[in-house]
């Protein structure tokens, strides 16, 4: 009898509440705060708000496009003290726990909250990210296994990429009661893996050589095609046509190891010879190295899945980070990750135009590192970060990216934004009360992946991005027209135009002639 193999999965109190809940949130707005923001135009956004409606929000306009994601979400271990509130008992998680899974909430053990809390914001994280795309989140023991098991069950096991050790401390802790706790975990789940040789999945970049690397490589007998290294000319695998005698250029007779052969065929080292390839030792007599040339060799290297503070840093090198660079001694972060970490990261998963979200942005590493690494490698990442807490939002998170701009001379800026009013209702329809004002701020988030400035509508026009002019015709639902009326209101100055109404009168000939490319009202968005 064959039986079909099943997956393990976790189940938990108010699981079934929350396993589609992301469906049930709605879409809101993004509202643009200027006095919070830096620089003028940009596409990386700031978001203070609850998550899971700021990732809801950010659906419409991003979904299947986020290259890389990474997440530092609570751990989880029952510390009351962290601003996140690691029992996950805080007010908001509180509220929306009874709101969600009801009555039954109040039985909920940590672990239930924590699973309840992390479920539908993981599946919404899925959403947005691209095809190519891969995830990567920081977390301990505490919730390790939990995680991989929803992970599994969101994600797939089959895209299942890496558990990485992270070493987050230098200095062991004496006091501790069994183990010193040195490091940390960093899960990589893909959107789909690659599985051919076509890129239909994520494929991981190769991580830059170091100079500790490049320094393995020397030249003693000046070769004129560079720094070399020597690498073993035998191997395990036996072979007895490669078992052969060969004679050093000093006289001595040498054959390989016990139990092993050469690499190659007798002719083959007779070429490899003639074209110097084979180290002898300076003395001419060592047994023979094939030359391993620096030049020959990948421009990376395979990411191991052990990163070593001297490396990558350490929670110290991260608060050192944030205490220079804002300029006090104390913050509500007790493990806040440094820039080389998620650097290492952005490394390994982005191109250079990728698009990068963090969702528990906390002290703003993740945007620090994207301006830097776009600084550094001439890139133009950008980035969407999150943030739920007050306190932490504008004060922390805006204001380390706006002295990190300011203070090592990024190109970069940002927008920050508060969630605004819904837009389309569960059921993915306009909701009914939506006004010109909302319209606008969608349309021009949609065409321009920025927030409009309210102070630059005028009528119908309702901002401008580049070289193109967007307008929105909208009085009554399913009663806007563009005619030649409206048409002769619009002031030629050579931009292209784009205007957004119920139907269009006008010939495609004339629409053509004035630049004028017409668009219909979304009076709902796609259900995801």
């Amino acid at each position: 009898m064959l039986f079909e193999k099943t997956m393990p999965t976790l189940n938990w109190i108010g699981k079934e509440a929350v396993v589609n809940h992301d469906k049930e949130v709605p879409f809101k707005l993004l509202k643009k705060v200027k006095s919070a923001s830096a620089g003028e135009n940009s596409q990386n956004l700031i978001i203070h708000g609850d998550n899971l409606e700021a990732l809801k929000a950010l659906m419409p306009y991003y979904h299947g496009k986020v290259k890389c994601i990474y997440i530092d979400p609570p751990y989880n271990t029952g510390n009351e003290k962290w601003v996140y509130n690691d029992k996950v008992n805080s007010p908001k998680i509180k509220k929306w726990l009874g709101k969600v899974v009801g009555a039954e909430s109040e039985d909920l053990c940590r672990h239930d909250k924590w699973l309840c809390m992390m479920y539908p914001r993981l599946k919404l994280l899925r959403d947005l990210l691209a095809d190519e795309g891969a995830i990567f989140i920081s977390i301990d023991d505490v919730e390790h296994s939990h995680l991989n098991l929803i992970l599994n069950e969101i994600f797939g096991e089959e895209n299942f990429v890496a558990n990485i050790i992270w070493q987050k401390k230098y200095s062991p802790q004496n006091d501790a009661k069994y183990f010193s706790d040195m490091h940390d975990f960093v899960v990589v789940y893909a959107k789909h893996k690659n599985i051919g040789t076509e890129k239909d999945g994520w494929v991981r970049n190769l991580v830059s050589r170091t100079e500790t690397q490049n320094a393995r490589y020397k030249n003693p007998d000046n070769d004129p095609r560079g720094p070399w290294k020597p690498a073993d000319f035998s191997v395990k695998t036996y072979s007895k046509a490669y078992d052969y005698p060969v004679t050093t250029p000093s006289g001595r007779l040498v054959n390989p190891p016990n139990g092993r052969s050469w690499s190659t065929s007798q002719e083959n080292f007779k070429k490899w010879l003639e074209d110097n390839r084979i180290w002898f030792g300076k003395n001419g007599s060592n047994i023979p190295s094939v030359k391993v040339f620096l030049s020959e060799v990948q421009e990376g290297t395979v990411p191991l899945t052990i990163w070593l503070r001297d490396e990558v840093g350490d929670n110290q090198e991260a608060k050192q980070e944030i205490k220079e660079i804002l300029e006090a001694e104390k913050f509500p972060f007790d493990t806040p990750k440094p820039v080389r970490l998620i650097t290492k990261i952005l490394q390994i998963t982005t191109d250079k135009d990728s698009l990068v979200l963090d969702s528990f942005a906390g002290s703003g590493t993740t945007g620090h590192a994207v301006m830097d690494l776009n600084k550094d490698g001439g890139g133009n990442r950008k980035f969407i970060l999150v943030e739920m807490e007050d306190d932490v939002a504008k004060p922390i998170t805006a204001e380390r990216c706006k002295r990190a701009i300011e203070k090592y001379s990024y190109k970069d800026g940002f927008e920050f934004c508060e969630l605004d009013k819904p837009l389309f209702n569960e059921e993915c329809q306009i909701e009914e009360t939506c006004d010109f004002n909302q319209f606008a701020t969608y349309i021009y988030f949609t065409e321009t992946q920025t927030n409009i400035d309210k102070g630059k509508i005028d009528k119908n026009f309702i901002g401008e991005y580049g070289e193109t002019e967007y307008y929105l015709i909208y009085k009554e639902k399913h009663k806007n027209v563009l005619n030649k009326s409206f048409l002769k209101k619009i002031k030629e100055n050579g931009n292209r135009r784009v205007i957004y109404a119920d139907k269009c009168l006008i010939d495609e000939d004339i629409l053509e002639k004035h630049k004028i490319q017409f668009k219909q009202i979304p009076y709902e968005v796609k259900v995801y």
